[in-house]
């Protein structure tokens, strides 16, 4: 399952599995209207005789014309497209790639042009002209021309999409919702946290784990960790009476032959294919599973508008506005325990993210490279005192303590001119006092 999972991300993500579909249909098209019976269009093409009716070789020569023109235009979408793609690359970062690439305007857009193309050379082998033998597929050939319009609008709708989707601040909105829809499908809201718990305290875990022996079950493949399916993951630990740690989180990269699961039970002898079944490794990341590397795409976009070969501070600035986007959400949300039960017994030990490595993912290193930037500084203890009024749990706003001390310094040490030191200190007193410090310590929850 989780590699049919993999398989089905792959075909999104990819430039020809939607426009071979579109294809694929025009196709079907172009057959069903040359063989469609034209009795039934009597009435009309009495009608609208110039609309109808036309010669063998004006058929042709329209089928030609728009199947030239549209194959001219699918070689322009690719450069644009490769042009866009460039772009993002070099002034933003590679890995928002990945989301231009499952744009559906672009794939559509491209299997519209190719799918007109072969519709009109299909049609065009079905019109003959030749002394009495004479047939023109009135129907397909009205459709060509409708769907030339058609291709027309869609080109026009292309490029307006194009200008859009190279703008920072729609590649930052849509990182930003693919990763916000990852945490909700993964997280619960905070009042559903507890139903369905088992009643065991840490330390009753930690007593039972400490008894057993634990045996490791490698890694088949080397790469990125894209998905685990807990499902199946349980019904084999419940079926063979395991208890299975996961010992790399999603997103982590993995080594073929390095511990991926450690089993305990009775039954954990030749474990290695059906445990590795249940995972999906690949070359990338993916945000399905994974919202850490939404995170750390907009945290590589400021990074890049941070070096000094870009220095481009609002960019920066509007990466801390989704991220605090992002954190938002997950600081409403409830973590799922690590512990999976079947029946009330233990049996998997899941590696999870934590709201405090996920906060260092998204501030840490933005952080470290803004020293000295005012404007930085400032917008980031706005968006902690955001979402200090936001997160539920004492040990959140911990963190969020922390963070905003980490900045306290780093004015302290980078800015030097007294009217910024001045403005970073009248924006920290605030935020400390709604957060209400009292310590500095980081905690976990």
């Amino acid at each position: 399952m989780a590699r049919l999972k993999q398989l089905w991300s792959d075909m999104r993500a990819s430039f020809w599995f939607l426009p071979c579909l579109i294809v694929a249909l025009a196709v079907t098209l172009a057959f069903v209207l040359t063989h469609l019976d034209e009795s039934a269009l009597e009435q009309w093409m009495k009608r609208y005789p110039n609309l109808f009716g036309a010669s063998a070789a004006g058929a042709r020569e329209m089928l030609s014309t728009i199947a030239g023109s549209m194959i001219s235009v699918v070689g322009i979408v690719f450069s644009m497209t490769l042009v866009a793609l460039a772009l993002a690359s070099s002034q933003y970062s590679s890995r928002v790639l990945r989301t231009f690439m499952r744009s559906r305007v672009t794939q559509t857009s491209i299997g519209i042009f190719a799918g007109i193309f072969v519709y009109c050379l299909i049609v065009l082998r079905g019109v003959h002209g030749k002394d009495e033998s004479v047939f023109v597929p009135v129907l397909a050939v009205s459709a060509a021309m409708l769907l030339a319009v058609v291709g027309v609008v869609v080109l026009i709708f292309f490029i307006h999409h194009i200008a859009l989707s190279i703008q920072a601040s729609t590649i930052l909105a849509n990182i930003a919702e693919e990763t916000i829809d990852a945490m909700q499908s993964m997280f619960r809201p905070q009042d559903a946290a507890a139903a369905g718990e088992p009643a065991h305290t840490e330390a009753d875990v930690k007593k039972v784990l400490a008894t057993l022996c634990w045996i490791p079950i490698p890694a088949m493949n080397s790469g990125y960790l894209q998905s685990i399916d807990y499902t199946i993951l349980l019904k084999v630990a419940s079926e063979r009476r395991l208890i299975v740690r996961v010992e790399r989180a999603v997103g982590q990269f993995v080594l073929a032959g390095t511990p991926l699961f450690s089993v305990a039970g009775e039954r954990a002898a030749s474990l290695d294919g059906t445990l590795n079944a249940t995972i999906a490794v690949s070359a990338y990341r993916t945000v399905e599973q994974d919202p850490g590397f939404g995170v750390r795409q907009l945290v590589d976009v400021a990074l890049k508008a941070l070096s000094p070969g870009v220095n481009d501070t609002t960019t920066a600035v509007m990466c801390l506005d989704y991220l605090g986007a992002v954190m938002a959400t997950m600081g409403r949300l409830a973590i799922p325990s690590p512990y999976q039960y079947d029946q009330g017994a233990l049996k998997i030990i899941a590696a999870g993210p934590d709201y405090a490595d996920m906060l260092g993912e998204a501030f840490d290193q933005i952080r470290r490279d803004s020293g000295g930037n005012v404007s930085v500084i400032l917008r980031m203890i706005a968006v902690i005192d955001t979402l200090s009024a936001l997160v539920v749990g004492e040990g959140r706003r911990d963190d969020l303590r922390a963070q905003l001390e980490f900045l306290a310094e780093l004015g302290a040490r980078t800015v030097a001119a007294p009217q910024d030191s001045t403005l970073i200190a009248s924006a920290l007193a605030p935020v400390r006092r709604s957060l209400a410090i009292t310590s500095p310590q980081r905690r976990k929850v």
